[in-house]
């Protein structure tokens, strides 16, 4: 795995809940729970899971591309090249995994996101008006 990616494999496990393990296509592949956030390829493909409606505005946002094998899908993919993507790279990343656990903290009642406080997380993203009406 080149550095860049170990840089977001590090940082992503650690997050509450996550579970890293690896893809079946090469890389690592994060879940929340029955949930799979989103995974990354070693040559830096990073592909990540969104309601449908929220990929629609990223992509529109030119923040992330439609997944590069299932364009009509919820998944998007943001190409790795530079060391400068990671932080584009995480924000995607979290912003999937608070998604995620806004779905999650409904539905199981004892897990270790109860204290992870989505709303105000989210809000500290500062997505667009555009992307926080369909979050």
């Amino acid at each position: 795995m080149n550095e860049t990616v170990e840089i977001i494999v590090t940082e992503v496990s650690g997050w509450d809940g996550i579970e890293a393990g690896e893809h079946r296509f090469g890389g690592a592949e994060f879940r929340l729970g029955p949930r799979e956030v989103g995974h990354v390829h070693q040559w830096g493909i990073l592909d990540i899971a969104f309601p449908r409606r929220v990929r629609d505005q990223l992509v529109k946002e030119g923040r992330t591309e439609p997944h590069h094998i299932f364009p009509e899908s919820g998944w998007t993919t943001f190409r790795i090249e530079e060391a400068d993507d990671v932080e584009d790279a995480l924000w995607l990343l979290r912003l999937s995994y608070l998604s995620h656990a806004k779905a999650v903290k409904r539905t199981v009642t004892d897990n270790v996101l109860s204290g992870l406080a989505v709303d105000s997380e989210l809000a500290s993203l500062e997505p667009s008006e555009e992307l926080r009406a369909v979050l």
